[in-house]
């Protein structure tokens, strides 16, 4: 997962972008970048590191323009990732375009062997966002051949890149001396909005971003839709797809968005209210409230669920976790040892909300199981007589290939096993998993139009319906293991718990 933002403004609009990148630092801390656009002319910084890191008062006077855009990133292709695959991308043709993109190419192998035998076109890295962007020019150059860019153009040449493209992908990009685009993959697995503000027009990956830089949130971009801002601010949209259907990425609800965003209709504050109420009556039927003295949420996403849930049951709800704000994100740390020591960097206990206690700890997911053992053993060290763990995400069995850096099936802590053997091997006296059709219920509700949710992570059914056993281990292929640091067959790595 990344977050992206693009603006088009009568105003300077680098302050406007970084703004942005840091309402949406949650979705990537690996690298931040912004482009501007002033005249014809593209003024670009982007590195590794956090948004604040990143930009300097030196790099934001070099970025001048009313026009820009801008990503932070979360890898998805494993733990190797070199400063050459920062983003935004850029090609000199044509026009000039340059394109940030939030998502994963599950053909991305494929049409980089097409981009250079029947398109003429190099990739130099192995980034998929630049294989986007260079099937994006092919089909733009083919629909213009030199004429004056118009927005029906624009809209033919999205067409054709939905035609080849296959997976994720939530894109913004840069067209020099013409203006914005913003589109959204056939499915609307990945987020996207758009937004008004005084004489500017935002689109962003989460509302929180429109909202928090003093913009109106319009509406979101819908599944296999272009929207074109030109330099006047004048918005044009049109349906590029033949059969776009609603499927959001449900793991953006249990965990990776901002409880303050709505997407897709959906308020995902509200949404984990509704998993903890689902959560609550799993609960019941495994252990009885009245073994339970305290709940207590592992920071930060499960705070909803876990509130609620305390709520219905009657129980008393307290915060036993102090977090470290200035500790990455585990999810994202490079190997197992890092990650564990990590846990114990970012979370200190109460002592006195667990000594004595049977405690109920409540977890937005569980991938490899690595945080949530450390978490009960810390819950053990502080005195708790019993510890119970409940999640708001059903059981994490499978890869997901959509855009989320997660584990192959067999570094996944549920795969193959029954929950009795992923409770031994947690070391909790009892775990307590929310089921599949209960999640999909508690979020769906919020929005009876959705066509369904790409759940596939949890029910290993992809919803572009392209994706076979053979493909994942394709994908997997080039991932580097930190803990052996030499390649192995898999390569999609984890957001672990709380912690992209």
């Amino acid at each position: 997962m990344c977050g992206i933002v693009g603006v088009v403004s009568a105003a300077p609009v680098n302050q406007l972008i970084y703004d942005a990148l840091l309402l949406l630092q949650h979705r990537g801390q690996d690298a931040a970048g912004i482009v501007t656009q002033q005249g014809r002319k593209f003024f670009m910084h982007k590195a590794k590191g956090m948004v604040r890191d990143v930009f300097r008062t030196r790099d934001m006077r070099a970025l001048p323009g009313p026009v820009g855009l801008g990503q932070v990133r979360y890898p998805t292709a494993g733990n190797a990732f070199s400063e050459e695959e920062a983003q935004p991308f850029y090609v000199s043709a044509p026009f000039g375009l340059v394109l940030v993109h939030n998502g994963n190419l599950t053909n991305a192998k494929a049409l980089k062997v097409e981009l250079f035998s029947t398109d003429h076109r190099h990739i130099n890295t192995e980034s998929d966002s630049e294989v986007l962007l260079n099937v994006l020019a092919h089909e733009l150059e083919k629909t213009t051949r030199g004429i004056t860019l118009k927005p029906a153009d624009v809209f033919a040449a999205v067409q054709g890149v939905h035609r080849r493209v296959k997976g994720s992908y939530a894109v913004v990009a840069l067209i020099a001396g013409h203006g914005l685009l913003a589109f959204r993959d056939p499915f609307g697995i990945r987020p996207l909005c758009l937004g008004r503000g005084k004489d500017t027009v935002m689109v962003a990956s989460e509302s929180v971003a429109l909202e928090g830089t003093a913009h109106a949130f319009e509406r979101d971009i819908q599944p296999g839709e272009a929207v074109f801002v030109d330099l006047q601010g004048t918005v044009h949209a049109q349906q590029c797809a033949d059969a776009p259907r609603l499927n959001p990425c449900i793991f953006e609800f249990v965990y990776l968005a901002r409880p303050d965003s709505v997407l897709d209709g959906i308020s995902v504050y509200q949404a984990r209210l509704n998993l903890g109420e689902s959560l609550a009556k799993r609960l019941v039927s495994t252990v009885p409230p009245s073994e339970i003295d305290v709940v207590i949420p592992i920071p930060e996403s499960s705070r909803p669920s876990a509130m609620q849930l305390a709520q219905l049951l009657g129980l008393p709800y307290r915060e036993g976790f102090v977090k470290n704000r200035y500790v990455g994100r585990t999810f994202i740390m490079p190997g197992q040892a890092v990650r564990s020591k990590s846990v114990r960097q970012k979370l200190n206990v109460i002592t006195s909300e667990f000594k004595g206690r049977n405690v109920l700890l409540v977890d937005d997911s569980i991938v490899r199981g690595t945080t949530s053992r450390e978490i009960v053993q810390m819950a053990r060290d502080a005195g708790a007589r019993k510890v119970y763990l409940a999640s708001a995400a059903p059981p994490v069995r499978y890869p997901n290939v959509y855009g989320i850096d997660m584990p192959t099936a067999e570094e996944l802590v549920a795969h193959g096993r029954s929950v009795d053997e992923i409770r031994a091997i947690i070391g909790c006296d009892a775990l307590i998993y929310q089921d599949v059709d209960g999640m999909k219920n508690a979020i769906g509700k919020l929005n009876p139009h959705l066509a369904g949710f790409d759940a596939s992570c949890f029910d290993g059914m992809y919803c572009t319906g392209d994706i076979t056993a053979a493909d994942i281990a394709r994908l997997n292929e080039n991932r580097v293991t930190a803990e052996e640091g030499q390649q192995d067959n898999s390569r999609l790595a984890l957001p672990n718990a709380q912690a992209a």
